[in-house]
């Protein structure tokens, strides 16, 4: 992208984090919704899992087209589109009656949230390469700060007997007044890149998008069967089970947040190899330490050795000459992002067959798999 700017290099770092901050706040939303949204609509928990895949069919559908329209247009452009696209679809979530025009909203909801993901990260990538220095852990920290804010703040509003619609307003108020001040310092100029704005990602973008997509599946692991594991396996009560991976994502948050400097220190690549087995040895850790309060060390272990990984795969895709630096973002962010989706399912196969502990350790097996690849990863 072109360096030229109309705001301070401090500002546009701050506007930056805000764009991080917006998609996570907006999902946390979503997120305390659900239950209502299911109540409302009256499906079964099985419909309910295929109305919830429209969320990814439509954050993964979005992320390709707005890498090419970023790089045409600008980043500020696509993001004020595509949070304009959050706020707007985030009521009808809230007053869906019927299954089918949730799943529409959530559609549109998902295509909104992944084409920012994937600009800003364009974004943060120009910002932390024009600053000389590892910003990006920094960056992706405030997506977790937004999920808790807004899980946080839907929480108290709803307690305080505010309705889903009310307390859905007041999360996009916030969030458009975040946009409108941080806008002016989204960068506005457009990508002038040889070759096509759309491409099948190939050398080390494809190797990048892989890296990225085990990293995704073992945080999506945690997300959707750490509770699962402490109920099923180490017999934890239903109303503790989520202590595992509150324990995750909070050291996942501020290990970010003090991240940059430790990659400053290591290197990108030395520093997914220690997150990489830092991780594995996490899920070792969490699956083969008893008591279960022990076994939480495991958790905060993951925390540490995800943290860093995908923003030091995001930097490297950024800053490689192999394809245009949109291309190769917007392929690490859908590849990364299919992780996500495909986690949980592919975790839930394995265990079928294998049980938990099992898929546990075939993931710490893929993890190992990521540090010892960086002796090929050559940027």
């Amino acid at each position: 992208m072109s360096t030229s700017i109309t705001s301070s290099a401090r500002a546009q770092q701050y506007a930056t984090r805000a764009a991080f901050f917006i998609p996570g706040f907006a999902t946390a939303i979503w997120a305390v919704l659900v239950p209502f949204a299911k109540n409302r609509t009256g499906v079964d928990d099985g419909v309910l899992g295929l109305i919830l895949l429209c969320l990814g069919a439509g954050s993964l559908l979005a992320m390709p087209a707005s890498g090419a329209l970023a790089a045409r247009f600008g980043c500020r452009n696509v993001m004020i589109a595509t949070t304009a696209i959050i706020c707007l679809s985030l009521p009808l979530l809230a007053i869906a009656s019927n299954a089918w025009l949730l799943g529409g909203a959530l559609f549109v909801f998902g295509a909104g949230v992944g084409a920012m993901d994937c600009t800003m990260n364009m974004q943060a990538v120009v910002v932390e390469r024009e600053a000389d220095r590892a910003m990006m852990s920094g960056f992706h920290a405030f997506f977790s700060i937004g999920g808790f804010i807004g899980a946080a703040a839907m929480t108290a509003l709803l307690s305080s007997h505010i309705g889903p619609v009310s307390a859905a307003l007041a999360g996009i108020v916030a969030m458009a007044l975040i946009a409108v001040v941080s806008l002016k310092h989204w960068r506005g100029e457009a990508l002038h890149q040889d070759g096509p704005l759309l491409a099948w990602p190939k050398g080390i973008v494809l190797f990048l998008g892989i890296l990225a997509f085990v990293v995704f599946l073992a945080e999506g692991s945690m997300l959707d069967w750490s509770a699962v594991f402490l109920a099923d396996v180490r017999e934890v009560k239903p109303a503790m089970a989520g202590l595992g991976y509150v324990t995750f994502a909070l050291t996942m948050t501020v290990t970010r947040l003090f991240g940059d400097s430790v990659v400053e220190r290591l290197g990108r690549i030395r520093s997914i190899v220690v997150g990489a087995l830092l991780a594995s040895v996490g899920f070792l850790v969490l699956t083969w330490v008893t008591p279960w309060q022990a076994s939480l060390a495991g958790y905060v272990l993951l925390g540490l050795g995800c943290a860093n990984i995908v923003p030091a795969v995001f930097s490297l895709a950024g800053n490689q000459k192999r394809m245009p630096e949109s291309i190769a973002i917007t392929a690490v962010t859908t590849l990364g992002y299919s992780g996500v989706l495909a986690g949980p399912a592919l975790i839930g196969f394995a265990a079928h067959g294998i049980g938990l502990v099992g898929a546990f350790m075939g993931v710490a097996i893929l993890l190992v798999g990521v540090a010892l690849s960086t002796r090929w990863l050559k940027v």
